[in-house]
């Protein structure tokens, strides 16, 4: 069988990317059966991509992980260049890991389309800030839906969100599931970076963490509110609050400089850091530091830096409205988004009782056994075989 992807959210630093290059990585590793092609539209992170997979290179005038961003757009001809390439006839499957990148495809091959979440449908003001943008998702997604044979998403709590905003019939979409990746791990003596310890970041003090973007939906405006009451107790006085995001070259749309103008307002300049973009082997290192990652989004589909962080020992606060209670149980403490008091209160027990972190430390480490990307590499390859039978 030749499986064709569409890779062009390969160089993607959040969760999009991250997801595509630990999942197809993985099942190129795997699947000895099928010959793989990925279809790129920039050679940035090519070398990244396993020797056993074919690599096609389209010539695009501006790559989609900077063209398909918030305020701007993919132009028709690259958008057709892509349509054109992937349009190739040989290919049995046509795999889009995200609907972010999706172009209509003109070929008989069964195609898969993943829609993460549905959260630019359930909070269109925050994600897509013009009418323009939020009428062309629209017509994108509805394309997509349409031209799928099956639709994959990454958790059962975004299956029940798909199902009620599209009404799609639930057998038509399949659960592949998301892992941290193996560099994340608990550190036996864990040593502040050269690069950490420029941001200020010590082995000394308890530190609150956010790994995320800084879009409306993540909640951050209340999660500065709650943590300035709390640094104004003297039992936190020592509590710094570390923001993990890029701050300058987001392409998704961005509320930065409000949460900026919030800390300065509030007097928190020397109580938050805000690092920008980390990667992986600076972040380990800061959630082996850190006491807590709090992650108060309005809506997250799967929340794999709360998976990641639990996999390095540190415990989670996270959103409700998502599938992490359910993922990760006891490692965390669960907490509506639209209730600050709740997020108050949580932050203060999980930094003022050590028993506390050290019960959700292991129970975090433990569920992250059950997830991998092996695992979810073999869902996609099956549901592969699948697809192409009907």
């Amino acid at each position: 069988m030749r499986i064709g992807v569409d890779a062009t959210c390969w160089q993607n630093t959040r969760g999009y990317g991250r997801h595509a290059r630990a999942l197809l990585n993985t099942m190129v590793r795997l699947d000895r059966e099928n010959r793989y092609t990925f279809f790129l539209d920039s050679p940035e992170g090519m070398d990244k991509i396993l020797p056993e997979a074919d690599v096609r290179l389209v010539r695009t005038a501006a790559p989609t992980a900077v063209a398909a961003a918030a305020d701007g757009h993919r132009s028709m001809r690259d958008m057709g260049l892509m349509s054109w390439a992937l349009s190739e006839p040989g290919f049995d499957v046509l795999l889009f890991p995200t609907v972010y990148s999706y172009v209509p495809v003109f070929s008989r091959a069964k195609k898969i389309v993943m829609i993460h979440d549905v959260i630019a449908e359930t909070f269109p003001q925050f994600t897509l800030p013009s009418r323009a943008a939020q009428l062309f998702w629209k017509a994108k997604v509805a394309l997509a839906r349409r031209q799928a044979h099956a639709i994959v998403t990454v958790s059962d709590y975004s299956r029940r969100g798909i199902v009620e905003h599209f009404k799609i019939a639930p057998e038509r979409i399949f659960i592949v599931g998301e892992a941290s990746d193996p560099i994340f791990k608990v550190l036996e003596n864990p040593v502040p970076t050269p690069c950490l310890e420029s941001l200020g970041i010590t082995a000394a003090g308890r530190y609150v963490v956010y790994v995320g973007g800084f879009g409306q939906h993540k909640n951050l405006e209340m999660l500065v509110a709650v943590f300035a009451k709390l640094a104004a107790q003297p039992d936190f006085s020592d509590v710094r609050l570390v923001m993990v995001g890029e701050t300058k070259k987001e392409v998704f749309h961005s509320y930065f400089e409000t949460i900026r103008q919030q800390v300065a307002a509030l007097g928190l300049a020397n109580r938050v850091i805000f690092t920008g973009y980390l990667p992986d082997d600076e972040l380990v290192v800061l959630l082996n530091l850190a006491t807590v990652l709090t992650l108060p989004s309005l809506m997250e589909g799967f929340g794999l830096p709360a998976v990641e962080a639990v996999a390095c020992g540190c415990p989670v606060i996270a959103t409700t409205a998502s599938p992490l209670p359910a993922l990760l149980g006891e490692a965390g403490l669960y907490i509506d988004p639209h209730k600050a008091e709740d997020l108050e209160l949580a932050l203060a027990r999980v930094l003022g009782l050590e028993e506390l972190q050290q019960h959700m430390r292991c129970a975090g480490v433990a569920v992250t056994r059950n997830l991998t990307w092996e695992a979810a590499a073999r869902q996609l390859i099956e549901l592969t075989h699948t697809v192409n039978a009907q």
